[in-house]
Order: structure tokens, then C-alpha cells, then sequence
């Protein structure tokens, strides 16, 4: 795909499938206006392609913009980058893809069109999935944690030790 006419939107998808940071930079901080949670025909937008194609350079870049939908599905089959991260086979990398979207408020929630949440595509049987699951599992316990607000807070623990006792 040549960059000459096409528009900044397509340019952002572009860039995300190479890997391509310059582009997204150039992108993200000129002038011209660009819809960051834009969806080609199949409802990927930048950051799908950047978690399907590993391209971590561009990925920070696209989660610190202003607005960036974490959790848009494809009209494929409805998966969110999280679903598309926790199948990524490099497990190292699979692994960080995952944390950097749970860190930026990615759901676990949402079910793909064959009801699965990003858990379920996981394999209990193959070790390499056990620390993605451990990850999963340990966010998902915070999450439901603070939504009963059960979670202490740093100004609750004076010295560290759980006590106030001197």
C-alpha cells in the first residue's frame, strides 16, 4: 500500500502493520486530523493491527493518544486487541502485549462472537498460557476487589506493617 493519497486514517492503519513508529509519530502529531479509533472494513483499527503484528514501537504511542477505545471489536468476529493478544504465539511477547492492555483499562469481559472472553482462548492444558492466565486472573481479582471496594489504599498502611500500633 502506497502512502500517496492515502488518507491519515489508512496511513495509521499502515503504520501500526509495519511496525513502522516514525509514520505513527509523524501521524499522531501533525496537523492534519485522523480518527484513532478508525475501523477499515473488517473493524480493525491501529491498535488490532499493532497487537495482531507485535508492533510494539508503534503500541505505546497509540494508547497514550487522547481517546484511543481499548476495547472496539472487529466486525469479523467481534475481538477486542485482547483477544488478539492473549493468541499472539510468541509468549514473551504475548505476555507483555497483554499487560500493556490490562494497564490501559482493556476489559476482560467482552465476549468474541463465539462467546469467549479473552480468557477462555487460552489453553489450560500448555504451560506457556499459564502465565497469561495468572496475569488475567490477578487483574481480574483487583478489578472486582475495587468495584466492591475492598482494596486498601497506601494512606491506609501509616508504616507499612498493617498495624498503628507503635
Amino acid at each position: 500500500m502506497s502512502d500517496q493519497g492515502a488518507s491519515q486514517n489508512e496511513r495509521l492503519l499502515q503504520a501500526a502493520k509495519t511496525d513502522n513508529e516514525e509514520l505513527v509519530l509523524e501521524i499522531l502529531n501533525g496537523e492534519k486530523e485522523f480518527d484513532i479509533n478508525f475501523q477499515d472494513g473488517l473493524g480493525f483499527t491501529a491498535l488490532h493491527y499493532a497487537i495482531q503484528r507485535g508492533s510494539t514501537d508503534c503500541l505505546d504511542h497509540l494508547l497514550e493518544t487522547e481517546d484511543c477505545d481499548v476495547d472496539l471489536q472487529t466486525r469479523l468476529d467481534a475481538s477486542t486487541p485482547l483477544h488478539l493478544a492473549v493468541q499472539v504465539s510468541d509468549s514473551e511477547l504475548r505476555l507483555y502485549l497483554v499487560r500493556t492492555l490490562l494497564e490501559a483499562g482493556a476489559s476482560q469481559t467482552i465476549r468474541n462472537k463465539f462467546k469467549d472472553t479473552p480468557i477462555d482462548l487460552l489453553s489450560p492444558t500448555k504451560p506457556e498460557d499459564q502465565e497469561v492466565r495468572e496475569v488475567l486472573l490477578e487483574e481480574k481479582g483487583q478489578e472486582e476487589l475495587f468495584d466492591q471496594g475492598d482494596l486498601v489504599g497506601e494512606d491506609d498502611l501509616a508504616d507499612g506493617s498493617g498495624s498503628e500500633s507503635d
